[in-house]
C-alpha cells in the first residue's frame, strides 16, 4: 500500500556535518573534502538506483560534478554554524518499479526545485525492508544559495519559506496521485493528515543489536545517532503538535487504547523523560476523546477528527437513504428479469429481494452476501433494469482485481476508487443524479475513504448500492464503515450460498460467515480435508504432494494455493515449480529482474500480475500461463481466454501464479484450494480462504505453530473486526466543548412533491393498513395502556386481509416489525417497500428451518453484545427493553420445536454452558444476563 512521506531537514556545521559527506553517503560514492582534506567513502552502500545532479538553467556545467558542487558549496560558508544544504526525503510508492519510481521523482524534483533555480542532488533508494518488500524513497540535496555563470551568490530567503514547504509536501502528493491514476494503481496518497503542522514525523532507521554495541566509529555509529535525533525530533514535533500523534494511530484504527499510545509514543521519543513528556503532551488536548471501556474492560480514545468524519458520513447515508430520486418502473423490472431468463439466469428468493431492493428509489442500497451467494449476478439483472429506466451504472471497488471481478460477473463498467477519485479531484467523470454508482467489496473500505466516495454521490445527486460482507477481510484503513451503515440503514442479506457444489460445504460456508469457525473446521476434518504435520515446513511439503496428485488427477480444474504472508508464497511457489519442472512440464528457464527479485519464468508457468496495467488488460491479481518467453518478452495466456504480449522492460511486475496470499484471494473462485495456516491468521481471513473453492478446499498446519486442532481452531476463530467511534458511548468528561447547534426550524419537515403519486399496488396498501393498525397499538403500550377494542379489531381485519392476498403473510410482516420497529412508522406513513422486503425475507427463513436458526442466534447473539454496552454506560431503561424482547424470542420457542431442536446443536453460540432445563426456551429465560437488574431471581 503506498505510504505518505515528506521530511525536510538543514544540513549544518552547527551539527558536525559535511555537505561533502553528506552527499557522499546519499550517492554510495568517495569524495574528496577539501576543507577536512580527507576523503568521504561510501562505495559500499546497497540500494542506490539513480544519481545525478540536476542543475537550473544559467548553472556552470562544471557544477555537475557532484564533488565539485559540494566542495564549492563549503567554500562559499565561512561561519563555523553555516547552514550548507537543504534535504528533501520523500517516500516513492513500492507500486512503482524502478524506471517509473526515478522517472516520478526527477519530474517532482525539476518543476519544484530546480526550475526555481536551485541545483538539486537527487538519489533515489530502493532498500528492501525485513519484510522482504522494497522501500524506495529519494534524498534531494538543495543547494541554498542562488547560483549564476560566475558561481554561487547570495542566499535566497524565499526558499525557506514555511508556506512553500506546505506546497512542496502537497505538490508531492498530487504528483504520485496523478501518476498512480495514470497506471491505474489501487493507491492514494495524502499529505494532508499533518497539514496542520507542515510536517511529516521522520522514519526512524532499524538499529540491530550488533549496530547498537559498535563503537562510535563508521556507518553503523552514524546510522544509531542519526535513529536518536529522529526519535528525539519526532518526540518534539509531537509535544508542540499533538494532533500529530492522534492523526498517525487513527490512519488504520478508529479507536485505541492506553497500551496503543504507549508503544506509538515509544517508537516516536528516545529516553524515558521524554516519553513522559510527549505522553502529557498527547493526553492533554481536547482533540483526545475518551469513549469508555471495551469488552474487555480496556479504556479506548479517538481523536475528534474521526468523530467528525464518522459525523460527516452518516449525515451524507441519512440523505442518501432519505431520497427517493431513482425509480425503477415494474414494467422495467420484469423486462430485465424476463432477459435473465431467457439466458437461463433465474433469481432466487433472496437474489429477487435484493434486486427489488436495489432497484427502488431510495438513494442508498446496502446489499450483504455471504462468500459465494452470487451478488454479481444479481447485480447484473440490476444493471439491465436500471440502464432501461435511462440511469447510467458505474462500478468501483477498492482493488483492482475486485473491479475486474464486479465488471466480469455483472456487466458494470467498473474501476478503482482512487482512479475515480483521482478524476473528480481533476474535474472530471463527476457523477450527476442520472448516476447508479455501485461499491463492491465495500467491507473493505476505510471510513475516510467511505466518507469522501458517498459525500461525493450525495452532493451530486447520485444512487449508490454497497455490496460486499462484513465479515470478509476488514479494511486496510481505519473503521468498519460498511458494517456501520448496515446496522443504521439495514439492508438485505442474501444467505444462499452458490459457489460450494455440496450441500455440507455450503453449509461450513454459512458456519463461517456467522463466526462457527469450529463447527466449519470440525466439517472439513470429518471429511478428511484437515491435515497436520510435526511442523509447518512438513506441512507445506504434505500441501506440495497433495496439490500436486490433485493436479495430476483432475488437470482440468482451476486451482490456488493460498497462505497469509508473502514470503510463504514464494516458497509455495517455488516447490511447486519444483514438482513440474520433475515432471518436465516446463520449457527452458529465463531468469529475468521481476520487481521482487530475480525469477525464473518458462512456457507453462503460471503467472501473476501485480500491477494494473489498462494498456494490457490486466489487474493487480490477473492470473496466466505463459505461452513463449524471451530475456525481454514475455507472451501469457489469460485466465480470461485473452492472450497479451509484453516488454519486461515495460513492465516487471509479475511473480509465479501457483500460490498468492489470502487477502488477494478476495472475490476469486476456482475449483480446488489448499491453504497453508499460520499464526497470523484470524477468522476473517479463514473465512474467504475457506470458501473460494467449488469443489473441494484442503487445509494443512505444521504442530510447531499449532499443537494441536483445538489451538488451530481457536486461532483461526479469533475476532479482530475492527470498530467504529460510535460503537461506543463517549465518556461525559471527554465531551467535545464546542455546543450543540441549535435545531432548525424546518427539522423533520417533509415537503411532498406536486408530481403525480403512482398509484399503489394492494399489497402495498394492505401494508399500510395493518402499519397504521400495529402503531396505534404500539402509542398505547407506549402510554402504558391496553389497546381499546376497536385497536384490536382493526388490528386483526388488516391482518387478514393480508393473509388474503399472501397466505401466512401477517404473520412474518408481525415478525419482521418485531425485529425492527421503525418498519411500523415506515409503513404506516405511506412507506411499505422495507416492510414488503423483510416480510420476504422472513417468509423465506420461517420455510428454511436452518437459515431461521442462523437468524436466531445472529439476533441473539447481538442483543447480547447490545445488552453488554448498555451495561456499561448504566442505561437502565434500555437494558429491561433489551432484556425483554430477549425473554420473548426465548419464550417463542414454545411455539417452533423443529427450530428449538437445532438451536440444542449450537448452545454454545447462545452464550449457554450446558442444557439443563426441560427446554431451551427455559435455559435462554434463566441467563444471568436477564434476570440481573429486573428484579428475577433474587
Amino acid at each position: 500500500m503506498a505510504i505518505y512521506h515528506f521530511s525536510a531537514k538543514v544540513i549544518s556545521r552547527a551539527s558536525g556535518s559535511s555537505a561533502v559527506a553528506s552527499a557522499a553517503y546519499r550517492s554510495a560514492s568517495r569524495l574528496h573534502d577539501q576543507r577536512l582534506d580527507r576523503h568521504h567513502g561510501f562505495s559500499n552502500k546497497a540500494g542506490v538506483v539513480h544519481s545525478e545532479v540536476m542543475l537550473p538553467d544559467g548553472a556552470p556545467e562544471h557544477l555537475s560534478d557532484r564533488e565539485k558542487l559540494w566542495n564549492e558549496v563549503e567554500a562559499a560558508e565561512n561561519r563555523i554554524d553555516a547552514q550548507l544544504a537543504r534535504e528533501i526525503e520523500f517516500a516513492i510508492p513500492r507500486e512503482l518499479d524502478h524506471a517509473e519510481g526515478i522517472r516520478l521523482a526527477r519530474e517532482f524534483v525539476k518543476a519544484e526545485f530546480v526550475d526555481r533555480g536551485m541545483i538539486a542532488d537527487l538519489n533515489v533508494h530502493w532498500d528492501v525492508g525485513a519484510d522482504g518488500m522494497p522501500k524506495p524513497h529519494a534524498h534531494v540535496m538543495l543547494t541554498m544559495r542562488e547560483v549564476g555563470e560566475d558561481g554561487f551568490g547570495k542566499k535566497n530567503r524565499d526558499w525557506n519559506r514555511t508556506d512553500l514547504l506546505e506546497k512542496w509536501r502537497e505538490r508531492w502528493s498530487e504528483h504520485v496521485n496523478q501518476r498512480l491514476a495514470e497506471l491505474d494503481i489501487d493507491a492514494r496518497v495524502d499529505h494532508r493528515s499533518f497539514e496542520a503542522q507542515g510536517i511529516d514525523l521522520e522514519p526512524q532507521h532499524k538499529i540491530g543489536p550488533a549496530a547498537s554495541r559498535m563503537a562510535a566509529q563508521g556507518l553503523a555509529s552514524e546510522r544509531l545517532a542519526e535513529h536518536h535525533e529522529i526519535a528525539r525530533a519526532n518526540g518534539e514535533k509531537i509535544i508542540a503538535q499533538p494532533g500529530i500523534a492522534l492523526d498517525a494511530i487513527t490512519r488504520t484504527q478508529a479507536t485505541f487504547t492506553n497500551r496503543d499510545l504507549a508503544m506509538f509514543v515509544h517508537r516516536h521519543s528516545d529516553d524515558k523523560d521524554q516519553f513522559d513528556r510527549v505522553m502529557a503532551a498527547v493526553k492533554a488536548p481536547p482533540e483526545l476523546v475518551a469513549l469508555g471501556k471495551d469488552g474487555r474492560g480496556e479504556a479506548r480514545f479517538t481523536s475528534r477528527a474521526m468523530i467528525e468524519t464518522e459525523q460527516r458520513l452518516e449525515r451524507a447515508t441519512s440523505v442518501l437513504a432519505n431520497r427517493e430520486r431513482h425509480g425503477v418502473s415494474e414494467r422495467q423490472r420484469d423486462v430485465a428479469l424476463a432477459r435473465a431468463a431467457a439466458r437461463g439466469m433465474f433469481l432466487s428468493p433472496e437474489q429477487r429481494s435484493a434486486f427489488d431492493h436495489v432497484t427502488e428509489a431510495k438513494g442508498l442500497g446496502v446489499v450483504i452476501g455471504y462468500a459465494g451467494t452470487g451478488k454479481s449476478a444479481m447485480l447484473g439483472v440490476a444493471r439491465e433494469a436500471w440502464e432501461g429506466a435511462g440511469y447510467s451504472v458505474r462500478g468501483i471497488a477498492l482493488s483492482g482485481i475486485a473491479a475486474e471481478n464486479l465488471e466480469s460477473g455483472s456487466g458494470i463498467a467498473s474501476r478503482t476508487i482512487a482512479s475515480l477519485e483521482h478524476q473528480w479531484e481533476q474535474g472530471r467523470e463527476l457523477l450527476t443524479n442520472h448516476d447508479v454508482l455501485v461499491i463492491d467489496e465495500a467491507g473493505m473500505i476505510g471510513t475516510r475513504q467511505m466518507e469522501r466516495v458517498l459525500s461525493e454521490a450525495e452532493k451530486r445527486g447520485a444512487k449508490v448500492v454497497l455490496v460486499g460482507d462484513p465479515e470478509q477481510l476488514q479494511a486496510i484503513e481505519a473503521g468498519a464503515a460498511f458494517r456501520s451503515i448496515a446496522e443504521r440503514h439495514g439492508g438485505v442479506e442474501i444467505t444462499a450460498i452458490r459457489r460450494q457444489r455440496e450441500d455440507w460445504q455450503r453449509d461450513a460456508t454459512r458456519q463461517l460467515a456467522t463466526g462457527r469457525t469450529a463447527e466449519a473446521v470440525r466439517a472439513y476434518g470429518d471429511a478428511g480435508h484437515v491435515h497436520a504435520a510435526q511442523t509447518r515446513e512438513q506441512a507445506s511439503a504434505g500441501l506440495i504432494d497433495r496439490w500436486d496428485r490433485d493436479r495430476q488427477a483432475h488437470p482440468d480444474a482451476s486451482r490456488i494455493i493460498l497462505t497469509h504472508t508473502n514470503d510463504a508464497v514464494h516458497e509455495l511457489n517455488l516447490a511447486a515449480r519444483d514438482r513440474l519442472r520433475a515432471a518436465d512440464e516446463l520449457g527452458q528457464d529465463i531468469t529475468i529482474a521481476a520487481e521482487r527479485g530475480r525469477r525464473a519464468f518458462a512456457p507453462g508457468d503460471r503467472i501473476m500480475f501485480l500491477k494494473n496495467e489498462r494498456s494490457m488488460g490486466v489487474k493487480n491479481g490477473s492470473l496466466g500461463t505463459v505461452q513463449n518467453l524471451t530475456q525481454t518478452r514475455m507472451a501469457v495466456m489469460l485466465d480470461d481466454g485473452r492472450s497479451i504480449a509484453f516488454d519486461i522492460k515495460d513492465y516487471n511486475q509479475i511473480d509465479h501464479g501457483y500460490a498468492a496470499t489470502i487477502h488477494k484471494a478476495q472475490g476469486v473462485t476456482v475449483d480446488r484450494v489448499h491453504v497453508l495456516a499460520t499464526p497470523g491468521l484470524d477468522r476473517h481471513a479463514a473465512y474467504v480462504a475457506l470458501s473460494r473453492h467449488r469443489d473441494q478446499v484442503d487445509l494443512h498446519y505444521g504442530r510447531d505453530d499449532f499443537a494441536d486442532q483445538g489451538k488451530l481452531v481457536r486461532t483461526l476463530s479469533r475476532e479482530r473486526g475492527k470498530d467504529m467511534a460510535s460503537d461506543y458511548a463517549r465518556a461525559p468528561a471527554h465531551e467535545p466543548a464546542q455546543p450543540t447547534p441549535p435545531r432548525s426550524r424546518f427539522a423533520g419537515l417533509k415537503l411532498k412533491p406536486m408530481a403525480v403519486e403512482p398509484q399503489a399496488t394492494p399489497l402495498e396498501k394492505a401494508v399500510e393498513r395493518y402499519g397504521r393498525a400495529a402503531a396505534d397499538i404500539v402509542r398505547m403500550r407506549r402510554m402504558d395502556l391496553g389497546p381499546l377494542e376497536h385497536q384490536k379489531i382493526a388490528f386483526a381485519e388488516a391482518g387478514k386481509a393480508l393473509n388474503a392476498l399472501r397466505p401466512d403473510a401477517a404473520r412474518d410482516l408481525r415478525s419482521a416489525m418485531n425485529a425492527d420497529p421503525a418498519l411500523i412508522d415506515q409503513a404506516a406513513n405511506g412507506k411499505p417497500a422495507a416492510a414488503i422486503r423483510a416480510m420476504t425475507l422472513e417468509r423465506e427463513i420461517r420455510i428454511d428451518t436452518a437459515q431461521r436458526a442462523d437468524r436466531f442466534v445472529a439476533e441473539w447473539q447481538q442483543k447480547s453484545r447490545q445488552l453488554q454496552s448498555l451495561n456499561r454506560t448504566g442505561d437502565y431503561d434500555a437494558i429491561h427493553r433489551v432484556q425483554d424482547r430477549m425473554v420473548g424470542m426465548a419464550k417463542s420457542l414454545h411455539r417452533d420445536p423443529q427450530l428449538e431442536s437445532l438451536l440444542r446443536n449450537r448452545i454454545k453460540d447462545l452464550g449457554i454452558g450446558s442444557s439443563n432445563g426441560a427446554s431451551l426456551s427455559h435455559d435462554l429465560q434463566q441467563l444471568p444476563s436477564l434476570w440481573r437488574g429486573r428484579g428475577l431471581g433474587r
